[in-house]
């Protein structure tokens, strides 16, 4: 057992079902389900040296009351919340985790996907309100639905999870292309085209690019009117890549079929997100930030921070973001 202080923190935000005793063994560790915030960092993170958080913003009046901290460890790939300019001047390094959750991401994306395309929800509903039962027939035809087999497939954003949807889709017969978003991507295994020609010849479209300057509100506007009217769209990366007033309006005009949604800007969601006012669950559904949480994925993402941990008590650099 190592001699150092330990807080985890955000408990809630990764899951209570699963093991945290893991971490007993780095040190004299405390845990919190909520976050920590300006209010209560003086007093959760005295003397404390690692802090590992989910959803915590880390301000420099956190840090000021911290000074014993060298380490963030993200239960995430994404660290914006981490502040990392302010922890710079703190002198304090960021660690996130990588590639844990692109199963059960590319996975969900494909959920919400044929959720859409064979309008589940109808089907399901016309069995389970008796109608099938009262019908002569063996089957219900209403709602036509179409194979991803023969369509294009465009991907925003070829990392790992970008890749593994790519694979999936191409199983199912797909042709698919992308955009890079970063404008830096190294993938030859795909097509890769320009992004007017992405929404103009995809009859899918899923997201997975991180949250930048390039990519927020990069689904805006007049976007929608470039896209196929028979396209679906699915965000799985981050709610502020696509406008939700725009989407919504697109729905509602029926400039594209469907939308797929697992996160949203903010989250939890607005009450008053013009995404309310679409009810029906064959033109928009909305999941609430869980593509990346299958039990197996957030086990995975707990066991790589614990490495994160005693790479750093090593006196190794492991995913350090700001090194």
């Amino acid at each position: 057992m190592y001699n150092m202080k330990i807080v985890v923190a955000d408990k809630d935000s990764v899951g209570n079902d699963m093991d945290y005793n893991i971490y007993d063994d780095l040190g004299e560790v405390t845990y919190y389900d909520d976050k920590i915030t300006e209010d209560n960092a003086r007093e959760r993170l005295a003397g404390a040296e690692v802090l590992m958080i989910n959803k915590s913003a880390i301000t420099d009046k956190i840090l000021d009351d911290a000074p014993d901290l060298k380490l963030i460890c993200e239960f995430a790939t994404g660290f914006d919340n981490a502040n990392i300019p302010a922890c710079n001047r703190h002198g304090v390094k960021v660690a996130n985790v990588v590639n844990y959750s692109t199963a059960s991401v590319a996975q969900h994306t494909f959920a919400l996907l044929f959720y859409l395309m064979e309008n589940m929800r109808h089907y399901d509903e016309f069995v389970k309100d008796g109608s099938y039962a009262n019908q002569s027939h063996f089957c219900c035809l209403d709602i036509p639905f179409h194979e991803l087999d023969g369509m294009t497939y465009g991907i925003v954003g070829m990392g790992n999870i970008g890749r593994k949807v790519a694979q999936i889709a191409t199983a199912f017969g797909a042709k698919v292309i992308f955009y890079s978003a970063s404008g830096n991507s190294t993938c030859t295994d795909y097509e890769r085209v320009e992004f007017d020609e992405l929404l103009r010849r995809s009859d899918v479209i899923s997201i997975h690019c991180p949250l930048s300057d390039r990519t927020r509100n990069l689904f805006s506007g007049d976007v929608f009117d470039k896209m196929k009217e028979t396209a679906i769209l699915i965000n799985v990366a981050r709610g502020a890549v696509v406008s939700e007033q725009d989407l919504a309006e697109a729905l509602l005009n029926n400039k594209i079929k469907a939308a797929g949604l697992d996160v949203l800007n903010p989250e939890p969601m607005a009450k008053d997100s013009p995404l309310l006012q679409i009810q029906d669950s064959g033109k928009l559904i909305v999941t609430p930030h869980l593509a990346w949480a299958s039990t197996e994925a957030r086990r995975r993402c707990l066991e790589e921070v614990k490495k994160n941990v005693e790479a750093y008590m090593r006196g190794e650099i492991r995913n350090i973001v700001n090194p």
